[in-house]
């Protein structure tokens, strides 16, 4: 179980099966070249050396406690199990899907979410038999989605890593600036060319795509958390003029923001209306 920020909570990649539950926070999920959103109890499951990411908007010196429940295996070892024992053998579908990352829904969600929590109290083969029991759920289950697209397939070494490592924060933190990909390509080393090829590669959206969509989900959030008028949150996620702003977020979205934040407040509404105790006359 992990706090968040801390220096492990970046766009990485390992050989291991991820099994992993965002439990208390929500932000923007990066697996493969998927680029989506997460809320609490998030629950995915990343295959062997699929770069992966979640990413959570903090304040200076803020600290989510126990925002992530990781647990990594070597899917070899699994495989090796089968020979012995014939049960083990129908993972190796489940492990297929993996590689491409899968975000699990509805009941199966639920179910492993408790699994997860489950684990965390014991030790020994009380813990080992609910990993077990977790296998069996997410590999038999069919309420799940495939977020990375099957033609991403990046040049992954420690160098390439690193790079795009940097850049991602870079592009993270100035966000809401005048940002230019001849920047980016500079603190890459690289032309702007060169940069722009090697980043659409290993991450799967070109410069541009990536920017936008960072921009819009934090224009969702100001939609949906805030009053701000819109033109402040087209200049405050870094858009210079509202048409632009506007025509990004449609196309996302198939909405205005106007439209958005709309339904976001009904919604919130419901919420709120159905969290208030019943009164008794």
């Amino acid at each position: 179980m992990d706090d968040y920020p801390w220096e492990r909570n970046v766009w990485n990649y390992h050989p291991e099966i991820e099994i992993h539950l965002l439990r208390n926070a929500s932000g923007m999920t990066f697996v493969g070249d998927h680029i989506g959103e997460f809320y609490p109890g998030c629950l995915t499951v990343i295959g062997p050396n699929l770069p992966h990411d979640w990413v959570t908007a903090t304040e200076p010196g803020e600290t989510i406690k126990g925002r992530d429940v990781v647990i990594q295996f070597d899917p070899a070892r699994i495989k090796a199990i089968a020979n012995t024992v014939p049960e083990f053998t129908h993972l190796d579908n489940f492990f297929h899907r993996s590689e491409r990352g899968l975000v699990f829904l509805g009941e199966t969600r639920r179910r492993g979410v408790e699994l997860i929590e489950a684990m965390g109290g014991l030790t020994g083969f009380a813990r080992f038999s609910l990993f077990i029991q977790l296998l069996e759920l997410l590999s038999s289950s069919d309420e799940f989605e495939v977020l990375s697209s099957p033609q991403f397939a990046p040049k992954l070494d420690v160098e390439r890593r690193d790079i795009i490592q940097r850049s991602l924060i870079y592009i993270f933190k100035h966000l809401a600036t005048d940002l230019h990909l001849s920047e980016i390509a500079e603190q890459a080393g690289m032309s702007e060319s060169t940069f722009s090829r090697f980043f659409k590669k290993n991450t799967g959206n070109s410069f541009t795509d990536h920017v936008n969509k960072l921009r819009i989900w934090q224009a969702c959030k100001l939609l949906a958390e805030t009053d701000m008028p819109i033109t402040d949150v087209c200049f405050e996620v870094g858009y210079l003029n509202i048409s632009n702003f506007n025509r990004t977020f449609l196309r996302q979205h198939k909405m205005t923001p106007s439209a958005y934040r709309r339904l976001t407040s009904h919604r919130r509404t419901s919420r709120m209306l159905e969290a208030q105790p019943t009164k008794l006359h």
